[in-house]
């Protein structure tokens, strides 16, 4: 296999147009006469200062050794691997598509990785950058992060949200933030300029509208009870309810809530309350009790349960892509989701592997090793071949992909 390889611009001339793999220019033009006038024109559309424009997405896999505290950035592009100082007790890792989060007893770090992509919709810049640590954000135990271009919303475990401002983590330090009131236990998830709340108010079954300074604008009419798991795509922002799914989106500043049920009795251990997806995709992936995985279509409004056996982890690229199902006895298994059965097989780690992550994005998918010190790139198109195996140092208990 030939390793995919960077196609970086440095004239920051280029966007890829989402989904059609056609490129396109996306520069503003100058008709510029002299030096003078061309230094004093507008930057070219899409620019960032310190960052590099590149053709294609910037994927990094943050990886992090529970045991010895030792964390590492792999860039999938150029296989080099970036050194952090060490985090001692890291107990959960999160990202929000640029940044990494790694939670511990005290608080959560914050890391660059130095790769994000922006969605315009019509067209798509990926950015690469320098790695660096930001700062701390104290008291966030195994939070909930989630982010727009604006804010960023990290929801502890123990209760309680604060905003970061996103500039402010993209100049390299960790804003106070603002806390928000009146959330509780609840997750606030930016989205279309505003906060969405769940089990927050009066109605603990209830999503809450608010504004940037934690103003209510709105209450969705829908209720979503025991609000677990939540999801952002395309379409809206999903939330897991004891009784399906929620899905919230915005028209032209109204916000809606449309319910995606189930369709049959199913117990609290059985819910889905934890939502894998590839960024950009509407089909989500949950496990269901220990030997099944729900797979929620947003667009069709539909869910799937697929038969599986003992489950690890789970995730799918989306439309046209395999169920991903990592087992307790360290096999890889494709399912094809229609049909629910299983496509192909491959025995990647040991058994009790119970810590291991699917990451996925448009190609490949990436399975973390601990025990073996590995990560794996698997080409789930071709029948779940080995594309690369990525050899470490240390044990990469944790693992997160970036730059999506």
């Amino acid at each position: 296999m030939t390793p995919r390889k960077s196609r970086t611009t440095t004239a920051l001339t280029c966007a890829v147009l989402a989904g059609s793999g056609l490129l396109t220019g996306c520069q503003n033009g100058s008709d510029a006469k002299s030096p003078s006038a061309a230094s004093a024109s507008a930057q070219p559309h899409g620019y960032v200062e310190g960052a590099e424009e590149a053709s294609e997405q910037q994927s990094r896999l943050v990886l992090a050794d529970a045991g010895t505290g030792t964390v590492e950035v792999l860039d999938l592009i150029t296989e080099d691997t970036t050194s952090l100082r060490r985090s001692d007790g890291v107990r959960s890792l999160r990202t929000d598509g640029r940044f990494a989060y790694l939670s511990s007893d005290g608080g959560t770090r914050v890391v660059d990785t130095g790769a994000w992509t922006v969605d315009h919709g019509d067209h798509v810049h990926y950015y690469r950058a320098a790695i660096r640590d930001v700062g701390a954000v104290a008291g966030a135990v195994s939070p909930r992060v989630h982010s727009d271009q604006a804010v960023t919303a990290v929801s502890s475990a123990k209760g309680g949200t604060r905003l970061l401002d996103r500039k402010k983590l993209e100049d390299g330090a960790v804003p106070p933030g603002t806390e928000l009131t009146g959330t509780g236990s609840g997750v606030v998830v930016p989205y279309k300029e505003r906060l969405l709340v769940t089990a927050a108010g009066a109605r603990k079954d209830s999503v809450e509208v608010r504004d940037r300074d934690g103003a209510g604008v709105a209450t969705l009419k829908e209720p979503c009870a025991q609000a677990r798991g939540e999801a952002v795509t395309r379409r809206g922002v999903v939330f897991g309810c004891a009784d399906g799914a929620l899905l919230v989106s915005e028209d032209k500043g109204t916000f809606q809530a449309e319910k995606i049920p189930y369709g049959t009795s199913v117990g609290a251990s059985e819910r889905a309350a934890e939502f894998h997806h590839r960024a950009g995709s509407t089909t989500l992936a949950a496990r269901s009790g220990d030997d099944a995985v729900w797979v929620l279509d947003v667009t069709d409004r539909s869910w799937t349960r697929v038969r599986t056996g003992p489950v690890v982890a789970a995730n799918t690229a989306g439309e046209g892509a395999p169920l991903l199902v990592l087992g307790e006895d360290g096999t890889l298994t494709a399912y094809d989701i229609a049909t629910r059965k299983s496509i192909a097989r491959k025995k990647l780690l040991a058994e009790g592997a119970e810590s291991a992550a699917v990451e996925i994005d448009t190609s490949r998918a990436y399975v973390n090793d601990a025990a073996g010190r590995k990560v794996y790139e698997i080409d789930y198109s071709d029948r779940l071949r080995l594309a690369r195996t990525f050899r470490l140092g240390f044990s990469p208990t944790y693992m997160v992909e970036a730059g999506r």
